[in-house]
């Protein structure tokens, strides 16, 4: 056997490291969900709180860079997978224990909730990008579609037992309910976690007898990740497909509600509809290109970004047109493009991973996990700034939101032609020059 098949992770491997995004979906799904209704609701507190916390956590995730280099100074992703773990474990508990403290004493409690979220945020960092790298590193290219379907479909689950089990444990609701349930999704997360890791990665290097590449200092390692014009082309990619992809998230509902006339009840199943379809998507990709071999993640990625764009585009017409036209027909098409889209991109993400200078996998990893969380954390909150500013300066709500449909459309547009630019270089172009300029830093990557 050679020592790259040795590295090579089979589809029980692959499921067994999906079992760590389970669950991390599964404390996640805790905190930004439960947590933000009970502030709302139970607490009557401005929902600008929750949100803001849940921004915070994103913000936080600028530091995926600095994490994922420390997992390239060591060698090996495991103790960067479990100690990531261990922290979003306790920043939930955290943010539980914090929420039931905001009703007896509310300064204390946000201030406890600013440190559990922030220790969320760096969890989910630590451990989401050293997982990716992980499985960029030892998932075969034919494999990688699928696998990142896995992942991503397992996430889901984690999120979906856990809002059964967690939901039912809650009622009758109280503060020290809550705290309880919470530290037993944390404790059963984490320990499905070890579970999950126990001996898949081995020793540092895989095993092989290589000498070990030169560490130089976190600024170095990032000025010279940020010098390789596929991983500074590739960061471009996500923060502007993500950025597109997150600002719909918040306005679809409302937008069927004052467009459509749709009810509560009938937007929530509208936005099943949405998730289904992104699911579907996801699977089509998975079964294509890794099963049927039918076309290139890169090829996927630029077709999910063009069909996204037209789903917009036809829901940007939808608000022109109003109740005669067919939007759950857009609505799932939308979550077609967007489930193709977002499973090739992270397929793409893993197998440019190890693309450029060696060792530097974590970093590159973590710039680009960087860029996804910026723009969720930004997202949402411009989606809804400019359908508010669209209907202030517009009058319609009608042509507010066509309008931002519309320019949600064009970022994935821009987002194609981004992803049409990136291929994986050859392997001399792998090797770039040790000395990087300074000023070869982009502005502002060094200040995170």
């Amino acid at each position: 056997m050679t020592a790259a098949a040795a590295r090579e992770l089979g589809w029980s491997g692959i499921v067994r490291l999906g079992l760590v995004q389970t669950a991390l979906g599964a404390i996640v799904a805790l905190t930004t969900s439960t947590m933000n209704r009970v502030m709302v609701v139970e607490l009557a507190l401005p929902a600008m709180l929750p949100g803001a916390l849940v921004a915070l956590h994103y913000a936080v995730q600028v530091l995926r860079p600095r994490l994922g280099y420390g997992s390239d100074v060591g060698g090996r992703r495991t103790p960067w997978i479990v100690g990531g773990m261990a922290t979003l474990a306790l920043g939930g508990v955290g943010a539980a224990a914090a929420t039931a403290l905001m009703g007896t004493a509310l300064a204390a409690g946000i201030a406890a909730a600013v440190v559990s979220f922030a220790l969320i945020g760096v969890g989910v960092g630590a451990a989401g990008t050293s997982l990716l790298v992980l499985l960029a590193k030892r998932v075969d290219a034919r494999r990688r579609a699928a696998a990142a379907t896995i992942v991503w479909l397992m996430m889901i689950a984690g999120i979906v037992v856990t809002a059964t089990v967690a939901g039912g444990l809650l009622d009758p609701f109280s503060p020290g309910r809550l705290v309880a349930v919470t530290a037993g999704v944390a404790a059963a997360a984490f320990a499905l976690s070890l579970v999950a890791v126990w001996n898949v990665e081995g020793p540092a290097g895989g095993g092989l007898h290589a000498v070990p590449a030169a560490k130089p200092a976190f600024a170095e390692a990032l000025r010279q990740v940020w010098a390789e014009p596929q991983a500074r082309r590739f960061a471009i990619f996500v923060f502007v497909s993500m950025l597109a992809y997150s600002a719909q998230d918040l306005i679809l509902e409302p937008f069927a509600g004052s467009v459509f006339g749709y009810t509560p009840g009938e937007s929530t199943r509208l936005a099943g509809l949405q998730h289904a379809g992104v699911l579907a998507g996801m699977i089509l990709v998975a079964i294509a290109a890794s099963g049927l071999r039918r076309g290139t993640l890169r090829a996927w990625t630029i077709a999910g970004c063009i069909g996204s764009a037209a789903a917009l585009a036809s829901l940007a017409l939808a608000g022109l047109a109003g109740p005669s036209w067919p939007l759950r027909v857009s609505v799932v098409a939308l979550g077609l493009a967007n489930g193709a889209f977002a499973v090739a991109a992270i397929g793409s993400m893993m197998g440019l991973a190890d693309s450029g200078r060696e060792s530097r996998e974590g970093v590159r990893m973590g710039l680009w996990g960087a860029a996804q969380a910026i723009a969720f954390g930004l997202g949402g909150f411009l989606g809804t700034a400019a359908s508010d500013l669209a209907r202030y300066v517009l009058g319609e709500p009608g042509v507010a939101y066509a309008t931002v449909f519309a320019g949600e459309a064009v970022l994935f547009l821009v987002a194609a032609v981004l992803a049409a630019r990136i291929t994986r270089p050859h392997a001399a172009r792998a090797a770039v020059p040790l000395a990087v300029p300074a000023d070869a830093l982009a502005p502002g990557i060094g200040r995170h």
